[in-house]
This record gives structure tokens, C-alpha cells and sequence, in this order.
């Protein structure tokens, strides 16, 4: 069986990829145990200072595989709302977020877990857990809105629709874009920039920014995960309802996404 998270270490950089392109990198059961274990493997090799995070095209990651959890709601216990930050671990070392096609919903608070991100040409970003019927668990209210303000976080929460790759970097939430066959050479370069410093420097810095970002926001995490938690428990998560609403959700996200 083909791997669904690949890893690939090289000038002290590794790359990470989700791996279920024929599923736009859904995020299925096998790829929520996976994933935090290639990350966590990654941050504690020697050979690794940076970690780029990206996904084998055409997507970045369509969030919850919605086959999976309209028959059994099994990736949603898999990245239960109480499991600290879901599918994304605790690591060290920094994250470069190479966002290489659409990020959607749980793949987009993948994204946003990212210590910055670059962009291809072909990037979407959206937040569609109000289409799907879910809250978000991961992070997404906090970090939305400390990326682009809570304005246009809230549009993008209460609509559902995609934003391109110019629009993500007009509103911050991206620090670069650039044509699709640069994506991760550009990401790696960039990388390549960090491993130049001192790491340890580099890991204290990243960590006095979480830190700040925690004594500022740490309760508003605390709040998402015990919405969703209740939202899940309250019966808000019906998996029939959900299969009810796949093809819908899927063909507007085609639509939005090209």
C-alpha cells in the first residue's frame, strides 16, 4: 500500500507530503495517525532543522475525508476536538506551510498551524465547517483571525467560499506566492535560509512567539476544543446528514477552487 504521508530529508531540510492525491490528501484515519508521527519523527532527527509541509497535487488537503466520516465519523475521532491541536503535534523546529493547491477546512487549519506559509499560484484557501455541519477543533478560530483580522475571518467562516493565492496574500495570510514549479524549491530556499542561523536561537525564538501567542490567546483554544467536543456530543454531527451534503460540498468546492 502506497504511503499516505511521505518523507524526504535532504541539506537538512525535511519535506513532508500528504499522499492521497486520487482524495484531494483528505484527511482519512490512516493520514490523522500518520501524519503526527512523520512530523514528530521529523523534529527529532539530527539531521533535520526545518520541516516544509505540503501536498501532493492537485490539493494541498480537502480537510475531513467526508466518505469516511459520513459512514462512520471515524476521522473525527481519530483528531478528536480534546486531542490537543488535532492532527497537527507539538514540534521544535520550524514549519514551512508550502500550500500547493486548495486547503480546505481541516486542511486549511493544517495550514494555518504552520509558523508561515508560500504559496503557489494555484492555492484556495476556505473554512467550509459550516457547510459540512462540523466546529472547528483545531485551531481555526484563533488563528484565522490573528492571519487576516476577524472580519474577514468571520466572512470566510459564515460563507464557506474559496479565496486565490493574490487575495490570501493581500490579507496576510500568506507571506509569498509564486508560480506552481517554484513552490518548493522557493520553500526550500527559504529553508535553507533558516538552517544558515543558529538553531538553537531559531527554536527559542519560534518558541518565545508560541509562548506569546498563548499567554494571549490560550483560552480562546481552550473554547474551540470544548465547543467542538460539545457540538459533537449534542448530536451537531450527524454522518448521515453529512453524506446527505458530500456531493453538494464537493462540486461547490470544485467550482470555487478552480
Amino acid at each position: 500500500m502506497t504511503d499516505v504521508v511521505l518523507l524526504e530529508v535532504r541539506d537538512r531540510i525535511a519535506t513532508v507530503t500528504l499522499n492521497r492525491p486520487e482524495a484531494r490528501n483528505a484527511l482519512s484515519v490512516d493520514v490523522l495517525r500518520a501524519l503526527p508521527r512523520v512530523m514528530v519523527d521529523a523534529d527529532g532527527r539530527d539531521d533535520v532543522d526545518v520541516l516544509v509541509l505540503t501536498g501532493a497535487d492537485p490539493a494541498f488537503c480537502a480537510g475531513l475525508d467526508l466518505k469516511e466520516l459520513g459512514s462512520t465519523g471515524g476521522p473525527l475521532r481519530e483528531g478528536d476536538a480534546g486531542a490537543g491541536r488535532g492532527p497537527f503535534p507539538t514540534v521544535t523546529k520550524p514549519v514551512i506551510g508550502a500550500i500547493n493547491g486548495a486547503a480546505v477546512t481541516g486542511g486549511f487549519e493544517l495550514a494555518l498551524n504552520c509558523d508561515f506559509l508560500v504559496a503557489s499560484e494555484r492555492a484556495r484557501f476556505a473554512d467550509t465547517h459550516a457547510r459540512v455541519g462540523l466546529q472547528p477543533a483545531w485551531g481555526l478560530s484563533v488563528l484565522l483571525p490573528q492571519a487576516i483580522g476577524v472580519r474577514r475571518a468571520r466572512e470566510m467562516s459564515a460563507t464557506g467560499n474559496f479565496i486565490d493565492a493574490p487575495t490570501a496574500m493581500a490579507w496576510g495570510l500568506v507571506n509569498h506566492v509564486v508560480a506552481h514549479a517554484d513552490l518548493l524549491p522557493f520553500a526550500r530556499s527559504l529553508a535553507a535560509d533558516i538552517v544558515s542561523n543558529d538553531q538553537p536561537a531559531v527554536r527559542r525564538l519560534l518558541t518565545t512567539y508560541r509562548e506569546g501567542a498563548d499567554d494571549q490567546f490560550g483560552d480562546a483554544w481552550v473554547r474551540e476544543q470544548r465547543v467542538a467536543r460539545e457540538w459533537q456530543g449534542d448530536g451537531g454531527l450527524d454522518p448521515a446528514e453529512v453524506e446527505r451534503r458530500r456531493q453538494g460540498i464537493l462540486t461547490r468546492g470544485r467550482q470555487q477552487a478552480t
